[in-house]
């Protein structure tokens, strides 16, 4: 397999998927979570290799978020869509007229240099108190990094996610925000 089909490839496994309800962690490998209880709202990241989950819960309402590069073996119950990571998109809806959640989702494959200035950058960004992060390499010594940054706000979570894959060069940011709806 050539390196434009090797990146092509890696590219189309990635997908954003959205449920109704909590996915259970037997789904993922997780290097690390961090749970955040404030105000009316409960929220918890789980981070694994190439990927995370977020979920956020408020008055019985739970929307979660799950990107990875295996997505189709998530349950179908609760699931509400599966957005492909390829290029760039935006995703907004409304839950039970009590959460908003917002998405935008963008990737870019990068030359070895620029990606490994981007991994760098990445991997001190990632020590950031706010941040989760998960470096590992693959076959060849390539360099992977996870990293979640999140913002808590009184009536909202804000989380910028980036997954860089050292073997195609594959830099995968989301932007999502989580917010409970006034009444």
């Amino acid at each position: 397999m050539n390196l434009s089909s090797q990146k092509l490839n890696t590219l189309q496994a990635y997908n954003l998927a959205l449920f109704r309800g909590a996915l259970h962690p037997e789904f993922f490998d997780i290097e690390g979570r961090r749970r955040i209880t404030h105000g009316e709202y409960d929220f918890e990241a789980w981070i694994f290799r190439g990927g995370h989950v977020l979920r956020f819960e408020h008055a019985g309402t739970i929307v979660t978020e799950a990107v990875g590069d295996s997505i189709e073996r998530l349950p179908e119950r609760g699931h509400v869509t599966t957005l492909p990571c390829a290029g760039e998109r935006d995703h907004e809806q409304d839950f039970a007229d009590r959460v908003s959640y917002m998405t935008s989702i963008q990737t870019e494959t990068l030359t070895g240099h620029l990606y490994l200035g981007t991994f760098n950058e990445m991997i001190e960004h990632g020590q950031m108190p706010e941040c989760l992060a998960c470096e590992w390499t693959t076959e060849g010594s390539r360099n992977n990094l996870s990293v979640l940054d999140i913002q808590r706000y009184a009536d909202e979570v804000h989380v910028q996610s980036y997954h860089l894959r050292g073997d195609c060069g594959l830099v995968l940011r989301t932007q999502s925000i989580f917010q409970l709806k006034s009444d």
